[in-house]
């Protein structure tokens, strides 16, 4: 009989788990945990988070692109035949800026508004910025490559994504540190840990963030420029033009997308790379090898865990009943580790080549910015190691506490 961790109770024939996601054990290494979901129950329902999860690679696919499941609900129900609450005055601001989100809406209005942003994340146009991204991860590097040693975090991986998302959107590089504070405050509201200060933090920031983007809009209006919040501002869909709170929405959530989640991959890869010990030289030794180990990376330590869809009509999966309304989970991160599509799972092997990771989501919903996180991952990662061969941890790195994203407080290093 497998024995559990006082704080993990798995029963199988029941399907029936138990477990503390707010225990460092756990969020500090979920992947032994997803590895024994899989083993024992790789459809489960998680009684703290009373939901039903799905980890098996098929199902997690499955449901991503399954149209019987969306982000929406409210556009074919109500809130008293769901039995869900009325929203919190306490989260005004929140919940408008999250009302038009790309990750919140279905048909006909998220083809709608990914139309219009789709264009400038086409892999065409991200590869332009290549130059651009080469030139910021080696001016950072120059910063502090005589000092031996570098927090990479702040000095690098926070630096690159929030940067070239702003500039591309139309945002000065200077407010890069407050974006940063708005976009933690804000992604609070998605983590299980979330307290009702998390929640004012995010309403707060919300309120501000909304007011900068604001005033963008009104100078983009009378004098546009070379940038997408331009372009969403003046280009139509079928005679149809972005409100202004649709406007402030997109921003908000491209600015959060695009970066919020490579800072974390940025830094789980350098970790993940150095402490596997194996030859970083053949991990960057041309444009496949790298293009391989990134993806290697994104499957063994996703910076997202969890996307979560509702049920819009009754339906069974894995033998599970669910009713219209039903929210389920998908663990993408586990789904990354399913024993039936990847070899020693848990194992990192830069080499490996076999079926695509899933961090990225997939259907409708697969994330935008995947174009532009895999160019600055492929970029960055190659110029760092290459700029500080003998590179190496100098503390036990530290985990965030902010399950369902998974990245790290910290990471000191040396060389």
């Amino acid at each position: 009989m497998t024995a559990f961790p006082s704080f993990l109770r798995i029963e199988p024939a029941t399907r029936r788990v138990s477990l503390d996601a707010r225990n460092s054990a756990f969020y500090g290494d979920p992947n032994r945990f997803y590895a024994a979901l899989h083993e024992h129950c790789p459809t489960f329902y998680w009684e703290e988070q009373k939901q039903w999860f799905f980890t098996g690679y098929d199902h997690v696919n499955a449901l991503l692109r399954d149209r019987r499941f969306g982000r929406q609900i409210l556009h074919i129900a109500n809130r008293e035949e769901l039995g869900l609450p009325e929203p919190q005055p306490h989260l005004t601001n929140f919940d408008l800026a999250e009302r038009h989100s790309l990750l919140e809406l279905e048909p006909p209005e998220h083809t709608r508004l990914r139309t219009l942003v789709n264009r400038a994340f086409v892999s065409r146009h991200i590869e332009r910025l290549r130059p651009e991204i080469a030139d910021l991860a080696e001016d950072l590097v120059d910063r502090f490559e005589k000092d031996g040693r570098t927090e990479l975090l702040s000095s690098f991986a926070d630096i690159i994504p929030v940067t070239m998302i702003a500039r591309m959107i139309g945002i000065p590089d200077e407010m890069g540190p407050q974006l940063l504070k708005w976009s933690h405050d804000y992604v609070g509201m998605y983590m299980f840990k979330r307290s009702r200060e998390d929640e004012l933090a995010a309403d707060r920031s919300a309120r501000e963030f909304a007011d900068y983007v604001k005033m963008l809009i009104a100078k983009r209006r009378t004098a546009p420029r070379e940038d997408l919040l331009s372009h969403m501002i003046h280009t139509e869909h079928k005679g149809q033009f972005l409100t202004d709170d649709e406007l402030v929405s997109t921003t908000i959530v491209l600015l959060n997308a695009g970066h919020e989640a490579t800072v974390h991959q940025i830094g789980n890869s350098v970790r993940v790379i150095l402490e596997s010990g194996l030859s970083i030289a053949d991990m960057f030794c041309d444009e496949a090898a790298t293009e391989r180990t990134v993806e290697e990376t994104l499957r063994i330590c996703a910076p997202v865990h969890i996307f979560q869809r509702w049920a819009l009509e009754d339906v069974e999966i894995d033998g599970v009943s669910l009713r219209r309304g039903d929210k389920v989970s998908l663990i993408l991160a586990a789904a990354n580790l399913d024993p039936q599509k990847f070899s020693d799972p848990l194992v990192f092997k830069p080499e490996r080549q076999e079926a695509p990771n899933l961090s990225f989501g997939a259907g409708i919903h697969f994330c935008i910015g995947a174009p532009l996180a895999r160019l600055e991952l492929n970029l960055v990662l190659p110029i760092l190691f290459r700029r500080l061969p003998s590179l190496r941890i100098a503390e036990t790195p530290r985990v965030k506490d902010v399950y369902h994203f998974h990245g790290l407080e910290r990471l000191d290093l040396v060389w």
